[in-house]
């Protein structure tokens, strides 16, 4: 089956875990929380992280033009980047006051930012910063890209979150990042910053990449590797509230600030999304259905019903549901995010009714790395089982909340690049089975282009296209790039690669 002409082919990647790297040390950007978290002496220590530092990464500041020119070279037309805002402000924006409004239940409706606003930003903003990113941006674009701008991925400045201090005062002292009452509105000042000073560059933005992960594990999971590493699921509810909050400011500034049109293919001058990671769950057996349900409500559906649908659970029980004004009607674009699944069955006693879930060993990320699954399937180098069926699910369950999607993130840590190729071509398959049943996919955009730093994993895992030789820098392409050439060039699947597919038809969700 060929893909609807027009479909886009292309790769993601964000800044922390791509930027830095030079031999030169010119780009280190020290005033982020991640770059203290992972070289903080207990961490290493604990195997919390891995010890492994982002200042000797991939370079891509200093290499993008070839990156870019590798990618063009597979036939690739889109290309999703990461801004950091701590590169973009270094220090401390919450002294440039501006008015916020509230509704009549306490939540905020709107922050007035105006140009005046956007000066004063200006005078504190690392203009070089800003002018870096332009250039890279100038350079896909002059090689025939399309270019998605999200604004943040897992990273905050420091000034915003200090995770060593928060850890070790249980959440008492701060910056607190993401539970601070002000993130909403300082996220808004620089997603409206970014917009004014990139718009005329970008039509497609995206506020955040996969928000609900360090909610999960940050407040939910200590030993997981992501800060600020406490076990405070009481927290869970006010950083989803924020997080949303943030998002539709950002969503409303972004229009606001970006009124020049950069493609002509563009409906508008500002198509703004969020990037979701779907990650279906299924039950073990019957009795763990409701368990299952939960999950999928807690983690796959509650931001878009909020953002989409305005309503917001404050509970976390599926009845809490309150409707802030200035939430609902807030994408226009989805992306989709999807590596594997879960297999969940439930727990007695949880601290909010809908969290009474757990995953299932020997499934989907719940898997012994480099082994096969409990039905037979490779498991890659961070233990994720290949099961491609469940992007359909993950697919359908986007298709409720948005008619334009992209898929912006699928790949697999495989070093020797062994199962690479079919983990592709399976997945590719499924994009094609979404496709005939009627979701509207716009473009695929594989995780990565090159190997990188994969956050407390540090460089161990390997997603890249690309091999990076980390002394030399040199780009190496495996042999999967030939695979994902094919691929593009025919826009979908040639009648050989249809013979590696790896998909069960009938009932994906029996498969236990």
């Amino acid at each position: 089956m060929v893909l609807p002409t027009g479909f886009k082919w292309g790769v993601s990647q964000s800044g922390f875990q791509f930027e830095m790297g030079d031999s030169l040390n010119r780009f280190i950007d020290t005033n982020t929380d991640w770059w203290h978290w992972v070289r903080d002496s207990y961490n290493i220590s604990s195997k919390i992280v891995s010890g492994d530092l982002p200042e000797e990464g991939v370079n891509y500041l200093g290499l993008y033009s070839v990156d870019h020119e590798n990618a063009r070279r597979l036939g690739l037309d889109i290309y999703r980047i990461g801004v950091e805002w701590s590169r973009i402000f270094p220090h401390p924006t919450w002294f440039v006051e501006v008015d916020v409004e509230y509704d009549g239940s306490g939540f905020i409706k709107d922050v007035k930012i105006t140009r005046e606003i956007l000066e004063e930003l200006d005078r504190i903003a690392d203009i070089d910063a800003i002018e870096l990113y332009r250039q890279i941006i100038l350079d896909l674009r002059e090689r025939g890209f399309k270019v998605i701008v999200n604004l943040l991925h897992f990273t905050l400045p420091y000034w915003l979150h200090n995770p060593i201090r928060a850890r070790s005062s249980n959440m008492v002292k701060g910056p607190r990042g993401l539970i601070e009452d002000y993130f909403p509105v300082e996220f808004a000042k620089f997603a409206a910053y970014t917009a004014w000073k990139l718009g005329d560059l970008v039509d497609m933005w995206s506020t955040m990449n996969e928000p609900l992960v360090p909610i999960e594990l940050g407040y939910m999971a200590p030993y997981s590797g992501f800060p600020p590493g406490v076990n405070r699921p009481d927290l869970v509810a006010k950083a989803f509230e924020n997080t949303v909050i943030a998002h539709t400011l950002a969503y409303r500034v972004i229009k606001r600030f970006d009124t020049v049109k950069a493609d002509a293919d563009s409906k508008s001058p500002a198509e703004v999304g969020i990037i979701h990671n779907f990650i279906p769950a299924y039950p073990r057996s019957e009795s763990d259905s409701i368990g299952a349900e939960h999950y999928n409500y807690f983690h796959n559906y509650m931001l878009l019903e909020a953002l989409v649908h305005g309503r917001l659970d404050t509970g976390l029980d599926g009845e809490s549901i309150v409707k802030p004004c200035i939430l609902g009607n807030s994408i226009d674009w989805l992306g989709a995010n999807y590596y594997t699944r879960l297999v969940i069955k439930r727990k007695e006693s949880a601290p909010y009714p809908i969290l009474d879930f757990e995953a299932v060993p020997g499934y989907g990320y719940a898997c012994i790395p480099y082994s096969n699954s409990k039905i037979g399937r490779w498991c890659d180098g961070m233990g994720w089982e290949m099961f491609p069926e469940g992007l359909v699910e993950g697919l359908g369950m986007a298709y409720r909340y948005s008619r334009e999607i992209y898929i912006t993130e699928n790949g697999t840590s495989d070093p020797r690049d062994i199962n690479r190729p079919r983990f592709i071509i399976s997945h590719v398959y499924a994009i094609e089975k979404a496709v005939d049943e009627g979701i509207n996919v716009k473009g695929y955009m594989h995780w990565s282009l090159n190997d990188n730093y994969e956050w407390a994993h540090g460089f161990r895992q390997k997603f890249g296209l690309f091999e990076v030789d980390m002394i030399t820098k040199e780009r190496i392409p495996r042999q999967s790039t030939r695979v994902f050439r094919d691929i593009v060039q025919n826009n979908g699947l040639t009648s050989e690669q249809l013979k590696l597919v790896v998909f069960e038809e009938k009932n994906p969700g029996g498969l236990l």
